[in-house]
């Protein structure tokens, strides 16, 4: 293998004369200039831990503190009150400090760096106050208190320095426990519309019970949890609801992300890999720089936690028998590729610098010419990551923890992310649009099932049209976080790294550069034994899962804005609309809510079908006056803004409720209402990706760069799994899943139902939009733009 000797930087040789040293010069250099980015990275993430500590103040505030002190003392005052004094009593005597000045000048040294210290934990504190105030969010649009005003203020003043993407994490507040008395009270206001007169008085008198025995004592070893760890839900979060599932990952936990609807900036494969592959490595850059901006509430100062950022690259989950285990590296100076069967390590620096484009391309081109086959069971080893977690756990200890097997899988999970060069073509265009987006989506969420890497943190799909798109694994990070790394991709990609009129990388090509180095397997008979099982209940699963993405254009945002709705509350309360039409009833509904106000927040639900939002459908179903139906839905809609402040600032119900079960389940006792709390099937799971970088894309100029977002599985066997992204002011794109197995459910239905939902509710609130009322702004952006 001519890579392997590249790599070897000398060779001796005995002979009777003595050694024969040989030294390959080139190799050393590689190493030298590999060791120099390296200890650049460590000088790197030494410097901004020194900024990101001290922040809210700045590192040159020390010197400030310093001079001021010394001048006071030079005008003849204490400033210290008698501390100096007795910090120069203590102080060590020394052939260096014998005269008395030097002593002094010691002390003031040291009590200046303990006063600026002192105001650093003061001013930390002060913004750890500021941002556990939330009160601002439940205010009415144009009525701000006095409070609030003062509070944006002061938090201005603290928020003035330019931060690094993690300097507020130490001052974010933490996840508080809710009263055990009021989420049990949200809980069953949820649950009322959804049960009969019966079911809702059993289901109270289980609640009662529950809170009148052993809530309290649960709640109490929660509180102990809350004041003792960072966050009191994230990590049994992570553990119980991802890492611990057994069954596949594919289709049921990981989500896909997609191309521009209506551009692909370049048809050469290589091209589209090389920009991509050079876009998602220059984000790694700027989180391992800090370099990004912290993500703020949308129009606001209020940062938001930046914790999930940290496991984006270099991460890998592996499989166990009973949990798996979420791997993370430092650092990874290649990326994992797959090909027609085959898999390869792609070096992305050499001799500590990053490849350029082009430079990528034509290593991409390398692997897309060379003709070598899949060595035996090579071609669908990637089927074991699709199936069932069990059987891939015990294949991996039994024949990848040793030998060539291993070295080659370690390639693969210290990647900095996996690379899949696709034969096929995907995306809109062709004779069928719609049919061709649909395809799509289940390409990127499953593939040919042994076609990606399913346990990466992420994986780019490359198709054969240029065409390009993302498949994520859950546990690391959600939704939002994935989403930003992947606009910034994009938006790189066609407007910063560019292409040539021929559709090639800009750039110059070293030609030298060493072939991507094939992996090496020895795959026996039980493995691709195995691999056969696991690939038949993988593809088992692909084939139920039915798909539907739509473009919906009759309008968007800016129509529903001059209605002074949210636009997140109106697609809601027309989701509902949408499956009570499909299924003649109403269900249990999920719409995911950020919890990153608090430290290490994740999610939390939002229990979208409420009292208000069924009697506002039952009401327009039902034939009622349009005067009667429209007052009904500006109740729903502030309702459910109510409901999305609430799980924002940590008063949620499902959240809490989880917790509360894992603590019954480690104290080894049985509650009935927690039980069935928690088996209660969510048959209409929603979530919205935000469009977090919206200066990024000038779609003035450029309208038909317009993303498509992404979408997941369905969460119930019988239900809808239903993504929407607000694209500009003038389209929502919908991504619908559900499975061919249940005969009450269509994907294509259901997305016709949800396009006529959203029309007819706005033909019914089109003429109030004069009189509308204010009350009503998107759920974390009431006051957004009149005070932050």
């Amino acid at each position: 293998m001519a890579e392997a000797h590249q790599a070897v930087a000398f060779q001796f040789t005995i002979t009777p004369e003595g050694i024969d040293l040989q030294l390959s010069y080139q190799a050393l250099n590689q190493i030298y200039l590999s060791g120099v980015r390296s200890w650049k990275k460590r000088v790197s993430r030494m410097r901004n831990s020194v900024i990101k500590g001290v922040y809210p103040a700045s590192p040159s505030s020390w010197l400030f503190v310093v001079i001021a002190i010394l001048a006071t003392m030079y005008m003849r005052s204490d400033p210290s009150m008698g501390l100096i004094a007795k910090i120069q009593q203590h102080l060590p005597l020394s052939a260096s400090m014998s005269c008395a000045q030097g002593q002094t000048m010691v002390s003031a040294l040291v009590f200046s760096t303990l006063l600026w210290l002192s105001l650093i934990l003061t001013l930390r504190f002060c913004l750890k106050l500021l941002l556990s105030y939330h009160r601002w969010m439940f205010e009415q649009h144009g009525r701000v208190s006095t409070t609030t005003k003062v509070w944006v203020t002061l938090l201005r003043l603290l928020s003035g320095r330019k931060p690094l993407l993690y300097s507020y994490q130490t001052s974010l507040p933490h996840l508080p426990v809710p009263a055990i008395k009021d989420t049990l009270t949200r809980y069953l206001e949820s649950v009322r519309p959804l049960l009969t007169g019966p079911e809702f008085e059993r289901m109270s008198e289980l609640a009662n019970q529950f809170e009148s025995t052993l809530g309290n004592r649960l709640q109490r070893y929660l509180k102990l949890k809350a004041l003792w760890a960072t966050n009191y839900v994230s990590d049994w979060w992570e553990e119980y609801i991802y890492l611990r599932s057994r069954s596949p990952i594919m289709v049921n936990s990981n989500y896909y992300g997609m191309d521009f609807l209506y551009v692909t900036p370049t048809a050469v494969q290589a091209a589209r890999a090389g920009n991509t592959i050079t876009a998602l490595l220059l984000y790694r850059r700027k989180v391992n720089r800090e370099e990004l901006k912290p993500t703020r509430v949308p129009g606001t100062v209020i940062p938001l936690c930046a914790a999930q950022c940290e496991r984006m690259f270099n991460t890998t989950r592996t499989p166990g028998d009973e949990t798996d285990v979420l791997q993370h590296w430092q650092d990874s100076e290649f990326v994992a590729v797959y090909h027609r069967g085959r898999f390869f390590r792609l070096w992305v620096y050499r001799a500590g610098r990053l490849l350029c484009p082009r430079e990528i391309e034509f290593q991409i081109q390398r692997i897309l010419d060379d003709p070598s086959p899949p060595q035996p069971g090579e071609d669908k080893l990637g089927a074991l990551t699709a199936g069932d977690r069990i059987p891939w756990s015990q294949m991996r200890k039994q024949y990848f923890s040793s030998g060539v097997n291993k070295r080659s899988l370690d390639a693969i999970e210290r990647a900095a992310f996996f690379v899949t060069l696709d034969d096929e073509e995907q995306g809109m265009k062709g004779d069928d649009p719609a049919g061709n987006l649909d395809r799509y989506a289940k390409s990127l969420l499953h593939g040919k099932c042994y076609d990606r890497w399913f346990d990466k943190s992420f994986s780019i799909v490359i198709y054969k049209n240029g065409k390009n798109g993302l498949n994520a694994e859950h546990s690391w990070a959600d939704a939002p976080t994935v989403a930003h790394l992947w606009e910034y991709t994009l938006a790189t990609d066609a407007f910063q790294l560019g292409y040539t009129e021929d559709g090639h990388c800009k750039g110059e090509v070293d030609r030298s550069l060493p072939h991507p180095q094939r992996l090496l397997w020895d795959i026996p008979t039980e493995v691709q034994t195995q691999v056969t099982s696991s690939l038949a209940v993988a593809t088992a699963l692909a084939d139920n899962v039915d798909c539907h993405v739509f473009p919906f254009r009759e309008f968007g945002k800016g129509r529903i804005k001059k209605l002074r709705i949210s636009p997140d509350a109106f697609i809601q309360i027309s989701l509902q609309l949408a499956y009570y039409r499909d299924r003649g009833g109403f269900c249990l509904t999920y719409e995911a809510s950020m919890t990153r106000l608090f430290r290490e927040g994740r999610t939390e639900t939002v229990r979208s079908c409420s009292n208000e939002s069924c009697a506002f459908v039952k009401a327009l179903e039902g034939g009622e006056g349009a005067e009667q139906c429209r007052r009904l839905f500006r109740l729903a809609a502030e309702k459910h803004q109510n409901l999305y402040r609430l799980a924002m600032t940590g008063a949620g119900i499902d959240r809490h409720l989880f917790c509360l079960y894992v603590v019954s389940k480690y104290l080894g006792v049985d509650s009935p209402f927690l039980k069935e709390v928690l088996s209660e099937p969510w048959r209409l799971s929603t979530s919205q990706t935000p469009i977090q970088q919206m200066e990024l894309f000038d779609l003035k100029n450029h309208p038909d760069f317009i993303s498509l977002g992404g979408g997941f599985g369905p969460v119930a066997d019988d239900g809808y799994g239903v993504s929407y992204i607000i694209v500009g002011e003038d389209m929502i794109n919908f991504h619908v899943s559900s499975k061919y197995s249940c005969s009450d459910t269509d994907s294509h239905r259901f997305g016709v139902q949800i396009s006529q939902a959203l029309q007819d509710i706005l033909a019914l609130l089109t003429p109030e939009t004069k009189t509308a009322s204010s009350n009503s702004k998107g759920p974390a952006q009431t006051q957004s733009k009149k005070l932050l």
